[in-house]
């Protein structure tokens, strides 16, 4: 989210035809969906939010109150290039990866919670674009949302399973986080055990290693030859990973090198699909700026409490009432 919001401000430095262009095609970008207006008002109530006086020169006060985001990665089959690192065929994609992201007022922390893919959830009845629905399901896969609905079933899912409004949306997809990872110079993460995980094609020694975007991409998808193979392990290095991505943006200064600030806002901006209110590189901006107080050592990262399910052990279910308490403490 610093990454977007900075990036996009920096370009706006650039000379006038060069910032022009650079505008409408970042602008040009990013894919849009309208969440509010598929899902209506039958939803969780949204939390109470206040701007803050911005310095002398900002037009309007950035916003302070707290917020809740739904960022997905998704395995997308659309595209060579996604295929080429395992988005597999077809036109299909699934939500491999589901954070909600807390801020809470102020937006100086922020805490992330992982949703397991293999939870199994009561799936609401969801709105297509063709008017029709969804069939509601009790005990499906939650990842199964994104791939009947996409992100409207996705956020509705999402929302019956926490009690808690998704004030916005952000996806990126296998290439656009490799062409990130890459843009930014590679990430530095650390593993506590060897990996040798065929399905992801990544071989690593346990110790601190540089990747690069395909690497770290691998990395995130890693699932079968860590922990129990379960996704609780592959969980624990996606957190890593988005903490390693905060820590390599705070050692860089992107605003000294225009071509490298390009790089990595069309990286990011060309995977990227955003719900109505922030699908513009202004709203983009204006929120990144809102973040400028947080670093990597303000974020939290946990996942949302789960046992197996007692009927299927490759499963798992929320673990109550610890899921529910972690959920409230983020209304």
């Amino acid at each position: 989210m610093r990454i977007t919001g900075l990036s996009l401000a920096g370009l706006l430095v650039l000379g006038a035809g060069a910032a022009g262009w650079a505008y409408w095609h970042l602008n040009d970008n990013i894919g849009s969906v309208d969440i509010n207006g598929a899902l209506g008002d039958d939803r969780p109530a949204k939390a109470l939010t206040a701007p803050s006086p911005g310095p002398a020169d900002t037009a309007a006060p950035l916003p302070t109150g707290s917020l809740n985001l739904l960022v997905l990665g998704s395995d997308s089959r659309s595209g060579e290039e996604n295929q080429e690192l395992g988005g597999g065929e077809g036109g299909s994609a699934r939500s491999d990866t589901a954070m909600v992201v807390h801020l809470p007022a102020g937006r100086t922390a922020a805490t992330v919670v992982s949703i397991p893919r293999d939870t199994l959830v009561d799936r609401p009845a969801c709105p297509l674009p063709d008017g029709e629905s969804t069939r509601p399901v009790s005990g499906a896969m939650f990842n199964s949302a994104y791939e009947v609905g996409g992100p409207v079933c996705a956020v509705k899912t999402v929302e019956a399973l926490t009690g808690v409004r998704m004030d916005h949306y952000l996806e990126i997809d296998f290439a656009g986080f490799a062409r990130l990872v890459d843009a930014l110079g590679g990430v530095t993460v650390t593993t506590d055990e060897d990996i040798d995980d065929d399905r992801s094609h990544l071989t690593l020694e346990a110790g601190t290693h540089h990747l690069d975007g395909t690497q770290a991409l691998a990395l995130a998808r890693t699932r079968y030859d860590i922990g129990d193979g379960s996704d609780l392990g592959r969980i624990e290095l996606q957190q890593r990973l988005v903490k390693a991505l905060l820590e390599q943006i705070g050692r860089q200064n992107l605003l000294t090198s225009p071509t490298r600030l390009y790089e990595v806002a069309d990286a990011l901006t060309g995977s990227l699909t955003a719900d109505t209110g922030l699908d513009s590189l202004g709203e983009l901006t204006r929120f990144g700026r809102s973040l400028r107080g947080l670093s990597s050592a303000d974020v939290t990262t946990v996942t949302m409490p789960v046992l197996p399910a007692p009927w299927d052990r490759n499963r798992v279910v929320a673990d109550q009432p610890e899921a529910e308490e972690l959920w409230a403490s983020l209304r």
